[in-house]
């Protein structure tokens, strides 16, 4: 498949580090609901009457009601991203079925209780905690295939790795993201770009349908038939803008044969190969996803902190998938550094895709979620956008200069540019068909930066600067934001987020919420 060596898979991923120490890069990561600002606050214990009698609502659900004091709190109170750890909610309710959902959205109307819904709580925004009540819905999380094999009914808190190694069984995929602990109803709910996504279509173009329970406690089925407003609005629209998600149909696709690659790059080429990578990228067939990663490892890295590299799985065989790399690997002056080009299964592939290459699925979750989990929580913060045609010369060199001033600036950090391909499945579907707008991108960027350090709520100096920065210095070549990386900095987030929707989307939040009950910092206002 060209010049330069070629190494197995299992010997590239140790080498290289494929999984990222970079928290949130390349990671399809949702928005789930919230309230208010993410900023420590006390828990919601009283009303204008006198204290919330919580004991109430225990007694009246299937499920546990954890509050301060629990023995788990200090860890069933945690997202994934470890800087909203401040954020002490008043009660936390495992709601076990959509009448747990109902009794807890009484009970939060009834005492003036803010609240919020949470599946697998990757909020970027830390938007699916409050100091009020969070409506867990994890324990909803069953995956059923249909006896036909075209469908499948989940539960609003199976994670993404579960959804996998389920419907993998079945020889079934829904395209979906690659962070295997993301919950699959923000994710849904906000768009789903995955490794089938030019080929399937986004996770949101695949519900077929869904059910809610709504800001007035009314358990709604929705689709082409039904409350069909709010199936339109609830397929990218956003998690926690009109109700808690309490399951899902989604249409789902025969595993076909799968072949991975991955090209290393030294960083010298890197504009070279993110020039060649957005012309190539849009030509290529839907079965071929792939991304272009320029990242800086910082003292993690060593000598060589700074990377690019092109990765992606295709549908098809390994001597197709050379075929299609030929062009790209022409296009770019020096040779790989390492290249790999090989077939997979689907499962370990998903598992490679989600950083756990040679894990089990059991394995692949966070110790507080399955105790055989060998994943770890991180600190990050993050800014999205869309290219919708090939960046010039000057963008191109933007774009290097901001990541390697990312090295330099804050050389003990992770982070970096990832650009994820769309087109494909994605945009042959019109704007206006689904809430999510963005059908004319040619790949979306995500910008990102981890951190470690004993106290991770605390952003290093020069984070949020690098961040703006970088974004800034892009600005003229991009357009728009994905609401699943939402941003708690963006001014204009509503035009970025939804565009020509917008409107449409606050007409249909005044008719299913006129009161505002699921209130976040960045959800959509009622007209």
């Amino acid at each position: 498949m060209g010049p330069g060596p070629t190494t197995d898979r299992r010997q590239f991923l140790r080498r290289s580090g494929s999984v990222l120490a970079v928290a949130g890069v390349a990671a399809l990561v949702p928005s789930l609901a919230g309230c208010g600002d993410t900023s420590a606050s006390a828990p919601t214990t009283t009303t204008g009457a006198g204290p919330v009698p919580w004991a109430d609502l225990a007694r009246s659900l299937s499920g546990p009601l954890v509050r301060p004091g629990s023995p788990d709190y200090q860890t069933d109170k945690q997202l994934y991203n470890e800087r909203f750890d401040v954020i002490d909610p008043a009660a936390i309710a495992y709601c076990q079925s959509p009448s747990d959902v109902q009794r807890s959205i009484a009970f939060a109307r009834r005492y003036g209780v803010a609240t919020t819904a949470r599946s697998g709580g990757h909020s970027y925004g830390g938007y699916s905690l409050c100091p009020g009540l969070v409506v867990d819905t994890t324990s909803m999380a069953t995956v059923t295939p249909s006896s036909g094999g075209q469908q499948a009914v989940v539960g609003a808190g199976a994670r993404l790795i579960d959804i996998y190694g389920t419907l993998g069984q079945a020889g079934l995929l829904l395209p979906g993201g690659s962070c295997p602990t993301v919950g699959i109803a923000g994710l849904a709910l906000g768009g789903g770009v995955g490794v089938f996504g030019r080929l399937h279509g986004l996770t949101s173009d695949n519900v077929a349908s869904l059910t809610l329970v709504s800001a007035d406690s009314r358990v709604l089925v929705c689709d082409p038939g039904h409350n069909a407003d709010l199936y339109w609005a609830c397929r990218g629209g956003g998690g926690g803008n009109f109700g808690v998600v309490t399951s899902f149909t989604f249409t789902v696709h025969p595993i076909p044969p799968l072949a991975l690659f991955t090209l290393v790059y030294p960083w010298s080429a890197a504009a070279d190969v993110l020039g060649a990578w957005q012309h190539w990228s849009p030509g290529t067939p839907d079965e071929l996803w792939s991304n272009c990663q320029l990242l800086s490892s910082g003292s993690a890295g060593g000598s060589t902190p700074l990377t690019v590299r092109v990765t992606g799985v295709f549908a098809g065989t390994p001597g197709d998938l050379s075929g299609l790399l030929a062009p790209l690997l022409s296009a770019v002056g020096p040779a790989p550094t390492s290249q790999f080009v090989g077939p997979e299964a689907y499962l370990p592939a998903m598992l490679i895709e989600a950083g756990c290459e040679g894990s089990t699925v059991a394995q692949c979750h966070l110790p507080s979620q399955n105790p055989a989990g060998t994943q770890s929580r991180a600190a990050f913060a993050a800014k999205s956008a869309y290219v919708t045609q090939p960046m010039p010369q000057a963008g191109l060199t933007a774009v290097v200069d901001q990541v390697a001033s990312l090295a330099t600036e804050l050389p003990a950090e992770g982070g970096g540019m990832v650009f994820d391909a769309y087109g494909g499945a994605i945009n042959r579907v019109p704007a206006d068909a689904t809430a999510f707008v963005h059908r004319d991108a040619i790949a979306a960027i995500e910008y990102s930066v981890s951190w470690g350090g004993a106290d991770p709520s605390v952003v290093p100096a020069g984070v949020t600067s690098w961040l703006d920065g970088a974004s800034g210095a892009l600005a003229p070549y991009t357009d728009g934001a994905y609401q699943n990386y939402i941003d708690p900095t963006l001014s204009d987030w509503q035009q970025a987020y939804y565009g020509a929707n917008l409107d449409r989307l606050r007409s249909v939040k005044r008719a299913a919420d006129p009161d505002d009950f699921f209130h976040f910092a960045q959800s959509i206002p009622p007209a």
